[in-house]
Order: C-alpha cells, then structure tokens, then sequence
C-alpha cells in the first residue's frame, strides 16, 4: 500500500466515523 492510498484511507475513514458521530449527536438532540 502506497502513502496516497493509506491517506486516502485514513480520510475516508474520518469521514465515515465523523458522519455517524454527527448522526447519533442528532438522534440525542
């Protein structure tokens, strides 16, 4: 695995926990 593909990952992979953090802070509200 190459640098851009693992930063790749790690980006979509903040994404992806980002997004459902944001969707269960809005499940609380």
């Amino acid at each position: 695995m190459t640098w851009i593909n693992l930063a790749a990952a790690l980006a979509a992979g903040g994404l992806l926990v980002y997004l459902v953090a944001s969707l269960l802070r809005a499940e609380d509200l």
